[in-house]
């Protein structure tokens, strides 16, 4: 099992270098300059003066180097438009709030969505499946902007005085209710929908039956040998619905108008802040591998002949 985590865990580092250079190859091919803000026209000395004190003036595989060298040392460099500010500030400001979203939102799809399609397997062609399903169905359609202005329609409009759900800011726990709501709602379907599927053929299976006529308790079938087997495409799902969840934030964070990464992250993009797009860029994309190989190392322990597989 050792061996299998380190091989894992090694396999991340030129994957993290590969995406820093696909994202530092795509911010070199945006047009433009952070430096002019306006429409009227920068000296050539005051362009030339800032590109040499933000090194931008060197070649690109030395600024690649001297990058790759600094995200190792968890340094994300100078803001490039907003003064005095670098981007492990404006990150270590607001990525906790972007962070506590998605949880809550990966945390509201996993309790839901898994009992839901424990549920509806167990209870196969019947009412309970079928509504289940109705739900799942329909919450994976609609999109998460889609169902964040409904949400708003009708709880800052039409239910305001009721519900008394604010639609905006993320102080209190009543604040976060519909953010976290519209973000997991389309992994819950999915979670719902993965589980139901596997525990159908799951419980096909002649293991399943020989335990049955053992005489074992049926509660003890399902928690022991159904469930554990069908939580393995869940799992593997999860690594890839983290990325859903974490560039879905961006969209929600700037309806619900939550001071998270994303928002900088948007602006950053309008404002040409180079520096901060690749420092966000990076750390959501060395989350996501991060969680990819995390539940990698789960598929292993849930399922050992795979571990064995790939060692």
């Amino acid at each position: 099992m050792l061996k299998f985590v380190v091989r894992r865990v090694l396999w991340t580092i030129p994957i993290i270098l590969f995406v820093i250079l696909m994202v530092f190859g795509m911010m070199k091919e945006i047009k433009g300059s952070p430096f002019r803000r306006t429409e009227r026209a920068v000296p050539a000395a005051v362009m030339a003066n800032l590109n040499r004190k933000f090194g931008l003036d060197r070649p690109w595989y030395v600024q690649y180097e001297r990058y790759v060298r600094d995200v190792f040392t968890l340094d994300l460099g100078p803001s490039l438009v907003l003064r005095n500010q670098d981007v492990n500030g404006i990150v270590e400001e607001h990525f906790p709030v972007s962070a506590e979203l998605g949880g809550l939102a990966m945390l509201f799809a996993i309790v839901v969505g898994v009992p839901l399609g424990v549920i509806s397997a167990l209870r196969a062609n019947r009412f309970t499946d079928y509504a289940a399903m109705l739900v799942a169905n329909v919450g994976f359609s609609v999109p998460a902007f889609l169902t964040s202005t409904l949400f708003i329609y009708f709880f800052a409009g039409k239910w305001g005085g009721f519900t008394g759900l604010p639609t905006n800011g993320w102080d209190t726990w009543s604040a976060k209710v519909l953010p976290v709501i519209a973000l997991g709602l389309g992994p819950l379907t999915y979670f719902a929908r993965l589980v139901r599927g596997q525990m159908l053929e799951t419980l096909q299976q002649d293991y399943v039956r020989t335990a049955k006529a053992k005489g074992l308790r049926w509660r003890r079938v399902v928690g022991v040998h159904v469930l554990r087997n069908s939580l393995i495409p869940a799992v593997t799902a999860a690594g890839p619905l983290l990325g859903f969840i974490v560039t879905g934030s961006f969209i929600i964070e700037n309806i619900f108008a939550i001071p998270g990464i994303g928002r900088y992250y948007v602006t950053s993009v309008e404002g040409r802040d180079y520096s901060t797009v690749m420092g966000i860029t990076v750390l959501l994309s060395i989350l996501i591998i991060v969680a990819n190989m995390v539940v990698d190392i789960l598929y292993g322990v849930l399922d050992p002949r795979t571990r064995e597989a790939r060692t």
